[in-house]
């Protein structure tokens, strides 16, 4: 089962800041944390999870193993479905 979020994001991206945006408005809704990671700031946790564009949401489980990915944009029902597992 997932455990975070892991959000890849540049400063520079524009789809990032909208996704940002999404993330927050559903913050209440969802129960696992999602951790940011600013793929300019630290490139070799970007390179570990194999990620090659941005914004990339990557969940997690306990042992920092990749349970499911998706890149780009999504919408508030999209990143609730995505974060549910559904």
């Amino acid at each position: 089962m997932a455990k975070r979020v892991l959000k890849f994001y540049a400063d520079w991206c524009q789809p990032c800041k909208m996704l940002s945006r999404v993330i927050e408005d559903v913050k209440d809704q969802i129960e696992i944390p999602v951790e940011d990671v600013n793929i300019d700031d630290n490139i070799f946790m970007a390179q570990h999870h194999n990620v090659r564009g941005v914004p990339t949401l990557v969940l997690v489980d306990d042992d920092d193993k990749e349970v499911s990915r998706k890149v780009g944009y999504m919408s508030e029902a999209e990143f609730l479905t995505f974060v549910k597992g559904e």
